[in-house]
């Protein structure tokens, strides 16, 4: 932060391990490393108000992953797995109609029996509470906003934001510094795209020899239907309509308890036209006459938005610095076709806490855990991604209808131990696929009807997201001269569509088109800082608590 003002020293704490982010992944290393020694001392720390409140996914869970870490989890009674999966559908929507595809056509992976259909963000409350029995201290509502490092360069921990601050970046009248967490390991799992992984991956070459990472933008509603309409354990996925075949993505439905609904839809971000809004093709897509009628009468009780990693096997940088490691999402484990990496990010989680405890056993700090880094491949990750590694690459490529028909075949040929294609390549990173907007079709939406469609800024209102209105904007733009002459000059401002929060705006004005960030909006789904075609925008961490405040999600 710079100030005028000299700041205090931040105070210190000292740890064994130092986890930045209480999803899936950060929890089940807090409880595998306590498993392995109770005196290892374990902090995590997490950016939202409370654990799960920043956490969004579908989400269908496959157990196979807290079977290994929390065995006992079938006899509780408060487990937060309630919803088994009875039923599976995969849709194919044209414009008026849809069909349904022959599940016995289905590789043998995309089947959804044994899994649950779950709130990730109460999954992850409920491991908190189980990684808070066995000792582990966890913070919420303090975002890790730097690295720290030793004499040798190895990571040493991190500090979290100073609170307090003004829009001019002054200390203000309830300024308070940040804290020093210090760890003779870290591990990071921010999920997608995360702010420290990203200086992380630059810094130490992580990426270096591997694929660019691939993402989607995923965004979901939570409706309470009518209970005449509500069918628990249904799971139901489609592709088609209203994406065009050479717009990857597609979409999620699922039925919880309660008369609970979750709809989601996710866009690859790849997608060429700027005029393309992926939030708007998700209202669009509740249209649709298959998808329609499980909503009459309903009430959409939540919304929320996320960035998803989808470049999977070719994709997962190195996972090993001096001093920690990547984990979950932040590294990218999710499976594309599955719509699944829960149950990657808590065995990757898993995987990092035992060669962190072994490290810790031998009297080591502040090196690399190369065993992590060495056995993922040949685990049940690696075998899990390995199956579906050219699903994106051939739909990217050759588009959704042959893309996904070839997609498929692959994944049968894997599952019988070999493949057709080899191990394909994704090419160049999703910024770089926007076209000219004068080369593109501008894209006509409807007007939401406040019923079954809305609008972001009622959308962004039952995200519960807030953010103190004094302090620095946390999304910064690099060259504001290159945001006027590139992305509203060529690309038609697409950041006013592509964002699902209705964060920017190019407003009018005497000087003419004036680029407005509206930053008490954001919801933390990182699509800005993936698709802003030059790169130019950065997210960073916002004062700690700030954000969305999932319930359910």
């Amino acid at each position: 932060m710079a100030t005028s003002v000299e700041l205090p020293d931040r105070e210190a704490m000292e740890f064994d391990v130092v986890i930045v982010g209480a999803g899936p992944a950060g929890l089940a290393a807090a409880i595998r490393l306590k498993q392995r020694d109770p005196d290892i001392s374990v902090v995590v720390v997490e950016k939202g108000s409370e654990v799960g409140a920043h956490i969004l996914s579908g989400a269908v869970l496959d157990p196979i992953a807290l079977d290994k870490l929390l065995p006992e989890w079938r006899q509780e009674d408060d487990t937060p797995l309630k919803t088994p999966v009875r039923e599976d559908q995969f849709l194919f929507l044209g414009p008026a109609g849809s069909v349904r595809l022959p599940n016995i056509v289905m590789p043998p992976l995309m089947s959804n029996h044994g899994n649950y259909i779950v709130s990730l963000g109460n999954v992850c409350r409920w491991m908190a509470a189980k990684a808070e029995a066995l000792g582990v201290e966890i913070y919420p509502g303090f975002a890790a906003a730097e690295l720290l490092f030793d004499e040798n360069g190895a990571v040493a921990g991190v500090a979290t934001g100073d609170m307090g601050v003004g829009r001019d970046g002054e200390p203000g009248p309830n300024y308070q510094r940040g804290m020093e967490l210090r760890g003779k390991y870290t591990l990071i799992g921010e999920g997608a795209r995360g702010s420290l992984a990203k200086q992380l991956i630059g810094s130490f070459g992580l990426a270096e020899g591997r694929e660019p990472q691939k993402y989607g933008i995923g965004i979901k509603e939570l409706w309470q239907v009518d209970p005449k309409l509500h069918k628990p354990g249904l799971v139901q996925h489609s592709f088609g309509w209203p994406l065009g075949g050479s717009t990857g993505g597609g979409s999620f439905l699922y039925h919880l308890e309660d008369n609970q609904v979750v709809v989601g839809f996710v866009v690859h971000l790849n997608y060429e036209n700027p005029y393309l809004s992926p939030f708007e093709e998700f209202q669009r897509f509740k249209t649709h006459p298959t998808i329609s009628p499980v909503f009459a009468g309903g009430k959409r009780i939540s919304y929320g938005a996320r960035a998803i990693t989808e470049g999977g096997y070719q994709s997962v940088p190195k996972l090993v610095f001096p001093g920690g490691a990547l984990i979950g999402c932040s590294a990218g484990f999710v499976n594309v076709p599955r719509i699944k990496g829960s149950h990657n990010a808590m065995l990757s989680g898993m995987e990092a806490a035992d060669n962190v405890a072994d490290a810790l056993a031998a009297g080591r700090a502040h090196d690399e855990i190369l065993g992590y880094e060495q056995n993922w491949r040949a685990g049940p990750i690696g075998r899990d991604l390995k199956r579906v590694r050219n699903v994106k690459p051939l739909w990217s490529k050759l588009g959704t209808y042959l893309g996904i028909a070839l997609g498929g075949i692959d994944m049968w040929a894997n599952t019988l131990g070999f493949t057709l294609f080899g191990t394909l390549k994704h090419g160049k990173p999703d910024f770089a696929a926007t076209k000219p907007a004068a080369s593109c079709k501008k894209i006509e939406y409807p007007k939401p009807d406040g019923v079954l469609t809305f609008d972001r800024l009622s959308s962004v209102f039952l995200s519960n997201t807030n953010h103190e209105e004094d302090q620095p904007v946390h999304l910064k733009v690099l060259d504001a001269a290159l945001q006027k002459t590139s992305e509203h000059d060529v690309y038609a401002g697409p950041s006013t569509r592509y964002c699902p929060a209705g964060v920017y705006e190019w407003v009018e004005d005497g000087d003419g088109p004036r680029f407005v960030i509206n930053a008490q909006n954001c919801v933390h789904c990182k699509t800005c800082d993936i698709k802003d075609p030059n790169q130019n925008i950065n997210w960073t961490t916002p004062e700690g608590a700030g954000g969305p405040n999932y319930p359910n999600m």
